[in-house]
């Protein structure tokens, strides 16, 4: 008996044992990949832009490419918040506030009254502003080579932009001596540009009629006065009521006869009949790889702004020819694009 009971005893035990390594394997099975499947804090982008969800489709598409090109994609790996002005600077700061109080990781902000208002609503947040004229004269950085603080990204100012506009404007159409500028002085850019033009046009023998658009109501306002003061000619500088009126102004100017010359190469496949400034895609593609170095732990103070080295020349000869205008063989020739 004691023999059986020994035996039965140590079987309990062995049991007992066996139990527990059993229970043990299971506890270790279930928890390993609860662990490993802890799912990954996925960044969140916001971005302020200047115009609509349509009329800035082609940026933010360029936008998204730049940030596949990284290993960023959409819905998978990163979250993008959209902000759209539709056109109101006013509209800036409140939605700058939103991204902030949704605690995104990065803000990008297209031109410089949406990078103003960021700015203005974070300390913290890094942003990275694109398409800004002067970023160190509107004091959003401290330098370009280094930036401090929060912000930093990409800068389209050029060696006097906007009196090459003006110059090329003339080139082509000679006979040009009164030229209306459509311009939003809550744009501190677009201040540097027209200030550019104030002194090239002496030179060029150029009277300029400025007119002021700060909303989408001012835009017949402006055209009226183009036609009061009979102005032979017509330069868009690059703005967000501009932005999301950019096939009502291209309009009138084909109605009126009017040769133009825009700041962005958006107008040209729409009708507008020249264009010198940088490439918006470029630019926006540009700025996903401050986004990258940003979420992968680089500073915006320590990231230097960029500045546009390329300028693009775009001429459509369809437009000239709707109004009757010839551009000259020399002018042609040193167009970058020329829609047919």
């Amino acid at each position: 008996m004691k023999t059986g009971t020994r035996q039965q005893e140590g079987d309990n035990s062995k049991k007992h044992q066996l139990l527990r390594f059993v229970l043990c394997a299971l506890l270790l099975a279930v928890s390993l990949p609860a662990d490993a499947q802890q799912p990954k804090k996925v960044p969140r982008i916001g971005v302020i832009s200047q115009g609509s969800l349509s009329s800035d489709a082609r940026s933010i598409k360029a936008f998204r490419e730049g940030l596949r090109g990284l290993g960023y994609v959409e819905g998978q790996n990163i979250t993008i918040e959209y902000r759209y002005a539709e056109g109101v600077d006013e509209r800036f700061p409140i939605l700058a506030d939103e991204l902030v109080q949704l605690k995104v990781n990065v803000i990008v902000a297209h031109n410089t009254p949406a990078t103003r208002a960021a700015k203005n609503a974070t300390q913290t947040i890094p942003i990275v502003m694109e398409g800004v004229t002067d970023p160190v004269g509107t004091g959003l950085v401290a330098s370009l080579a280094h930036p401090g603080g929060n912000v930093t990204g990409l800068s389209n100012v050029g060696s006097d932009l906007g009196g090459k506009r003006l110059e090329l404007l003339k080139e082509a159409f000679p006979k040009v001596s009164r030229v209306a500028v459509l311009w939003d002085s809550a744009n501190a850019g677009n201040a540097v540009w027209l200030a550019e033009m104030k002194v090239a046009a002496g030179p060029v023998r150029i009277t300029l009629q400025p007119l002021d658009v700060h909303g989408a109501d001012g835009f017949e306002r402006a055209f009226s006065a183009i036609k009061k003061e009979h102005a032979d000619a017509l330069s868009v500088l690059w703005n967000a009521p501009v932005n999301t009126n950019r096939a009502r102004i291209v309009d009138f100017a084909a109605k009126s006869k009017l040769p133009a010359i825009y700041a962005s190469n958006l107008f040209g496949d729409i009708g507008g009949l020249m264009s010198y400034g940088t490439n918006d895609a470029d630019l926006w593609r540009r700025a996903a790889t401050y986004v990258d170095k940003i979420l992968k732990g680089a500073k915006p103070a320590d990231l230097p702004v960029e500045q546009p080295t390329k300028f693009e020349f775009i001429i459509n000869l369809k437009a000239a020819k709707q109004i009757g205008l010839t551009v000259p063989p020399s002018v042609l020739a040193r167009a970058d694009k020329v829609i047919r």
